[in-house]
């Protein structure tokens, strides 16, 4: 029998609540032929379909006949619960290869290198942990979040950067009118300047020594 024969003979009107689940499941387990075609060996082999469905008790609507989705498992010995819960860690692959292929540079190195691969690979893999690390210590709900935070911060930083460009030739534009100073003046003021702006940027970016020691405590 087919899919949709084993739920018309086995399945419908006897639905089984999933503990701790908004779930409802029927468990069959039953005999597949892995040779699909006629002329070749049968290969008879046990596995185990879990079928489900929303529970009407939580979601105040009564599923229709085609509400439903079946999984497949050769381990005959898993419960409802423990099978969705392996196929829920397929959700957090996939947000994992999307955030890698668009954000986080994967393979996209601009070199023919093997090593070069292999450096990409665990490049991207630190870059997503770092996002974790951040999602979990700012309470976002969800990676893009943070990458999104994150990003700002770097664009305002930057944006921060050239404008300190535009201040420093006004500044020092200023400066060069002040006749009565000193040329070596001129430059102590400057430089003077110059290391506190430094001062802030390395700080915005918490590179700073102090601050490196106490996220390290």
């Amino acid at each position: 029998m087919e899919l949709k024969e084993l739920y018309k003979k086995m399945v419908r009107q006897k639905w089984q609540k999933i503990p701790g689940q908004p779930y409802q499941c029927k468990i069959l387990d039953v005999e597949l032929n892995l040779e699909d075609s006629r002329k070749e060996t049968e290969q008879w082999k046990n596995v185990r379909l879990l079928f489900v469905r929303g529970n009407t008790e939580v979601d105040k609507k009564t599923p229709g006949k085609h509400d439903w989705a079946v999984f497949l498992t050769t381990d005959i010995n898993l419960e409802a619960a423990k099978i969705l819960e392996i196929y829920a860690l397929r959700w957090a692959i996939e947000v994992y290869f999307k955030e890698a292929k668009q954000h986080l540079g994967f393979l996209k190195e601009q070199s023919n290198h093997y090593a070069a691969y292999i450096a990409s690979i665990h490049l991207t893999a630190i870059r997503f942990c770092v996002l974790m690390i951040a999602k979990l210590n700012s309470g976002e709900s969800g990676v893009a979040g943070v990458r999104d935070m994150i990003g700002r911060n770097l664009t305002d930083i930057n944006f921060a950067v050239r404008l300190w460009q535009v201040f420093k030739a006004i500044i020092s534009g200023a400066l060069n009118e002040l006749q009565e100073l000193r040329c070596n003046a001129v430059t102590m003021v400057m430089d003077t300047i110059e290391e506190h702006i430094k001062c802030f940027f390395v700080q915005a970016l918490q590179l700073d020594p102090k601050t490196l020691w106490l996220e390290a405590q």
